[in-house]
């Protein structure tokens, strides 16, 4: 046994100094006194309550969008012990003692940061040099609005994350294939981490699904060019047509319909919202700690009067008829 084992036994590892140097500066940038102000900031008074509401599993629907960016806002906070006891009630509102800021803020702070590298990594997938994307993710570092945007209880930073991770995903997955070749299967990883990142920025908001039909068109063309390949057996076609697919349309379905059932497992108590949904559903939330209680199915009888007046101009008479209808 001990014979297979070659000595000395030697690691390589080749760092990109640069990449780490970026990485940094968005980590500082970023988290660095995120907890100050210490009060509720611009939409932090809207996020803040869907928060509190995940805190203490109470029901709610968003009809702004999905869930997911909300999901994550609540992972920060529970991570950070927050029990949901705070009143959103007005922009400007100082924060009790109970309320982990940090925690609150720090998950939009982490993937406003980590854009800074995937810019990088982005733009050298695109085929520039690194100085040009030395350029590009130093405009990303520098930029206000993304600074800011990143430091407080927002949806701006993740969506931007989640973007910028998809399609540098799937250009590391086009870049490592190619028509005459099938590509390793590390190829195939970020295919479908591509296809998560695209679940995940719809699932954060609507918007990010321009991103992801851009990249579904671009996709398109790309399987168009493999099935014209006549190079290529037709075993390898039908391959790489069904790996797509899979990783491109069913995987994010499957992962958006995901968030909404994790949404609704986590959030079992009654809540503001529960009028919008089903009678069904609603019996199966909890009040108080107990189940909804479901009320019996009667039918009661509603009487209806349809009152007609009817007026004559030349005798000025008026005559009335009346119907009655019961149901």
């Amino acid at each position: 046994m001990v014979g297979f084992i070659k000595l000395p036994i030697t690691l390589k590892a080749e760092i990109n100094l640069v990449l780490v140097a970026v990485t940094g500066l968005g980590l500082v940038t970023r988290l660095w006194g995120i907890h100050f102000p210490k009060a509720v900031v611009f939409d932090e008074v809207y996020y803040g309550q869907f928060v509190s509401l995940y805190m203490k599993q109470v029901f709610f629907i968003d009809d702004s969008g999905p869930p997911l960016g909300h999901m994550i806002l609540a992972l920060g906070a529970y991570l950070g012990g927050f029990d949901g006891n705070f009143q959103w009630n007005r922009i400007g509102a100082e924060y009790s003692s109970n309320v982990p800021v940090w925690s609150l803020r720090v998950m939009p702070a982490l993937m406003g940061a980590l854009s800074v590298p995937l810019g990088y990594q982005l733009v050298v997938e695109l085929g520039y040099s690194h100085l040009t994307a030395l350029v590009a993710s130093l405009l990303l570092l520098m930029e206000n609005s993304l600074i800011v945007q990143a430091r407080f209880m927002l949806l701006e930073s993740v969506l931007v994350f989640f973007l910028l991770l998809a399609v540098f995903s799937y250009l590391k997955f086009h870049n490592a294939s190619s028509s005459s070749t099938p590509g390793p299967s590390s190829a195939w990883a970020w295919l479908i981490l591509c296809g998560v990142a695209c679940a995940g920025a719809v699932g954060v908001k609507y918007t990010g699904l321009f991103t992801y039909l851009l990249l579904l068109s671009i996709a398109g063309v790309h399987t168009w060019q493999i099935i014209g390949d006549r190079r290529l057996p037709s075993v390898g076609v039908l391959g790489q047509v069904t790996g797509r697919a899979l990783a491109l349309v069913l995987l994010p379905v499957c992962l958006y319909l995901g968030i909404f059932y994790a949404h609704l497992t986590l959030l079992y108590r009654s809540g503001p919202h529960d009028q919008i949904m089903s009678s069904a559903f609603q019996a199966s939330l909890e009040v108080r700690g107990r189940p909804r209680p479901i009320l019996p199915n009667t039918r009661t009888g509603v009487g209806i009067r349809v009152e007609i007046c009817l007026h004559f101009l030349q005798t000025g008479r008026e005559t009335q008829l009346e119907a009655y209808a019961a149901n």
